[in-house]
């Protein structure tokens, strides 16, 4: 049964969706405006430092936990659609991250749609990267991991990087991912009643923005295309009131069936991304837990 916070937190997402659908066709200003008020989900860590950095031409933000491993790192791509979100309405989220880890997390701004489509975010996400790998950081050493459509750029980052012979990262961890723009998964309609967050109309018209008539099929803007072979492992996290849980289950199927160590965790009742809430709900800190202990021993921490 979800925990009596996880109920407060439902509640309180019913009033972000108002906020983004109340005037009916609300502009892309306010969708964005709206968007960042998902950061008020989040309680403050304790013991983080943020630093603002350009990380190869992008806007980032360091996460630094007291204490925490300095030469590993966790690559972290933001949710919302392609269309919303920020390193700003996610910064709290990466210092629950960065602490459940035991080492810094870098928080990167990738180009949004409709102004970049797509190739524009993963070939983002792979600058970010590659400018992690210039500046000393070990491929073993690093991990990539993102929501919602940053859990979907994180698949497609792994998939570009395995094409483009870059050494694979230690791990890969997408929340929520949103890994099928046309929304053909049997829980997009069997939960849309339980999901406060996504729907199907909602997802169409940011995958419009993000495909910019491009192919939904191509496998690094929908990864739910795509080949795994050779990727490094995947830990996927979904709640199971999502509409796109069915989204998570294929991916984790399509990738164990290429042979790449796959781990899918359904938490029963969550809503999509209910990791925002860390340190608000326990089922949100009990999920980043799972991420460090997860984590932890594949870049080489104890």
């Amino acid at each position: 049964m979800a925990s009596v916070q996880a109920e407060a937190l439902k509640a309180q997402l019913l009033t972000v969706r108002d906020s983004l659908g109340g005037s009916g066709h609300p502009s892309l200003a306010e969708l964005r405006a709206a968007g960042e008020g998902f950061a008020a989900m989040t309680a403050e860590p304790d013991g983080v430092r943020y630093t603002e950095i350009d990380a190869g031409g992008l806007r980032a933000v360091w996460a630094d936990p007291d204490g925490g491993a300095t030469d590993r790192v966790v690559q972290y791509v933001h949710g919302g659609g392609y269309v919303i979100g920020s390193v700003d309405s996610h910064r709290k989220l990466t210092g629950h991250l960065a602490r459940a880890v035991g080492c810094r997390v870098l928080n990167v701004d990738y180009g949004l749609a409709p102004e970049h489509p797509h190739p524009g975010p993963v070939n983002d996400s792979v600058r970010a990267y590659r400018w992690l790998l210039d500046n000393g950081f070990e491929p073993g050493r690093t991990a990539i991991a993102g929501d919602s459509a940053g859990g979907g750029l994180t698949l497609a980052t792994v998939l570009k990087i395995r094409d483009d012979g870059l050494p694979q990262p230690a791990g890969a961890v997408p929340l929520s991912p949103w890994a099928d723009l046309e929304g053909l998964g049997a829980s997009m309609a069997t939960n849309a009643e339980r999901d406060v967050v996504v729907g199907a109309v909602g997802l169409k018209g940011m995958a419009a923005m993000f495909l910019a008539g491009g192919d939904p099929h191509d496998p690094l803007a929908a990864p739910i295309y795509g080949d795994y072979r050779g990727v490094c492992p995947l830990y996927l996290q979904v709640g199971g009131d999502e509409t796109l849980l069915d989204d998570a289950s294929r991916v984790a199927e399509r990738a164990r069936a290429a042979g790449v160590e796959v781990r899918l965790d359904v938490f029963p009742e969550m809503q999509h991304v209910f990791q925002m809430a860390a340190g608000t709900i326990p089922e949100a800190d009990e999920a980043l837990a799972r991420i460090g202990a997860w984590l932890r021993p594949r870049l080489g921490l104890s």
